[in-house]
């Protein structure tokens, strides 16, 4: 009775999913990372926090290679979790771990400095009467106090509605709909597991960033005369269209 009293007490271990961010990179990589550098430089603070995984499945590629390419991510402040589709071979110690088995969603095209500036945000339109009704209930959180600088609220089942405002620096990612009752500042991905009806709601647009199914917008694609206004953005296909709520 004592031995079984004094038994240190096993450790406890909880299985646990968490939303990652998966890049692809490609050949040549200094290529593809002053693509990702052009990148960051739309949005300040992208990586920040946000856990990323390496799917390098189909490069042909060694291990020193890709021990440089996960070094130059770590000087971008880009923090690896794990590697996919990388054989044994190219793993080690000196490496994050072997990831698979992801669930998989919509793929994001990350917009560089060349397209920003040709990408284009609808005038005020009033949004298509054939739009879709949804067939059941979402799930839905709805958030009381405002979202601060820093701050990540992520919510992939359903809508979020914050009922306040959303700092600059700050994060919201859904898996339906995004309302905001306040200014919008902040980064706001609505859809982020492949719903390309979900929409973006708030009050005064000021987003540093708007991303609806894997499609983005940072500021500088935002129109001057929705800057300001009580707005929703919606997809036709891959073009965002912005309709005023006034």
């Amino acid at each position: 009775m004592t031995d079984v009293l004094t038994q240190p007490r096993p450790i406890r271990l909880k299985g646990r999913s968490y939303l990652a961010l998966t890049l692809t990179p490609e050949l040549p990589f200094e290529d593809w990372l002053t693509r990702l550098d052009e990148l960051a430089g739309l949005s300040a603070g992208f990586f920040l926090r946000r856990p990323v995984v390496v799917d390098v499945e189909g490069l042909n590629i060694d291990r020193p290679q890709l021990r440089d390419l996960v070094g130059q991510l770590g000087k971008r402040n880009v923090r690896i979790m794990g590697i996919e589709g990388a054989p044994p071979s190219l793993l080690g110690a000196d490496l994050p771990p072997a990831m698979s088995g992801g669930r998989a969603a919509s793929d994001i095209e990350a917009p560089t400095a060349e397209q920003a500036p040709q990408a284009e945000v609808a005038e005020s339109v009033q949004p298509p009467a054939s739009a879709p009704q949804p067939v059941k209930a979402t799930p839905s959180i709805i958030v009381t106090e405002p979202v601060r600088s820093g701050q990540s609220l992520i919510f992939t089942e359903g809508d979020v509605t914050v009922i306040g405002s959303v700092a600059s620096g700050a994060e919201i990612v859904a898996g339906g709909s995004i309302h905001v009752y306040g200014t919008l500042r902040g980064r706001a991905i609505a859809g982020a597991m492949g719903n390309a009806s979900a929409r973006i709601f708030c009050r005064k647009l000021e987003a540093e960033l708007l991303a609806i199914d894997g499609f983005y917008k940072t500021a500088e694609d935002l129109g001057p005369d929705m800057r300001g206004k009580a707005v929703q953005i919606w997809l036709e296909g891959e073009t965002f269209k912005v309709g005023s709520l006034a």
